[in-house]
């Protein structure tokens, strides 16, 4: 059983998410104000947290904007505006769903449990990898012992990549991770740039594939099995 907040204004809409996620077997606790929701979430964090963008006092938004500055806890997004921008808003800012009002309890539950079963996937996976050992100041990089000379957007993209093995990377994160001060380069270009960097990780260690291509998606580095 997980500790859900409702952070959600409407009575009838709150009434109804309760029931359905209380038949799920969630503890449910439902506060109806931006800034006690905000609070709850920093000083004691549920397991995940349903937020209604049109809260009173504080905005949903601005609950999410806040919150992720200080940790990746699940959020859900509840909102009546439809339109495209507002939905890229949400995500922008870190929302790891966006539900659109009207909506079943049905449909919210099914949201929740997939999204805590990929937060705890990925709590699990977001250990650095013990394979690659980053120097201080001269910026070197070894994997399993063995030297690497890697250029800085080789190194930026290892030090993304390995961070968090098991994580499919989208090219556009990783544009953002070793790109941040080029404005003029483009997502082919990450390409480029792990294709050298695979020749000189099998080279230096030959016996195993470190970095996977997910087709259609990204990139994603894998640990040497145990």
């Amino acid at each position: 059983m997980s500790r859900i907040l409702l952070a959600e204004k409407g009575r009838e809409m709150a009434a109804a998410l309760l029931e359905g996620l209380q038949r799920a077997g969630h503890h449910v606790e439902h506060i109806a104000d931006g800034a006690a929701a905000l609070d709850r979430i920093l000083t004691s964090p549920p397991a995940l947290t349903l937020l209604d963008t049109a809260l009173p006092r504080i905005g949903g938004l601005r609950v999410l904007e806040k919150v992720r500055s200080h940790s990746d806890h699940p959020i859900i997004v509840l909102t009546a505006r439809t339109r495209e921008a507002d939905r890229l808003r949400g995500l922008d800012l870190g929302a790891d769903d966006y539900v659109c009002k009207p909506f079943s309890p049905r449909e919210v539950v099914a949201r929740v449990n997939t999204v805590l079963r990929r937060h705890a996937q990925r709590q699990r996976i977001a250990m650095p990898s013990p394979s690659v050992a980053f120097g201080g100041s001269d910026r070197s990089v070894k994997i399993e012992g063995r030297l690497l000379a890697l250029t800085g957007r080789e190194l930026n993209l290892l030090q993304a990549l390995s961070r968090e093995p098991g994580r499919v990377f989208s090219r556009s994160a990783l544009l953002e991770a070793a790109f941040a001060d080029a404005l003029d380069v483009n997502e082919r270009a990450v390409d480029g740039h792990i294709k050298n960097l695979r020749k000189k990780l099998a080279a230096a260690s030959p016996s195993h594939d470190w970095i996977r291509s997910i087709y259609g998606v990204g990139f994603t580095f894998e640990e040497r099995p145990a």
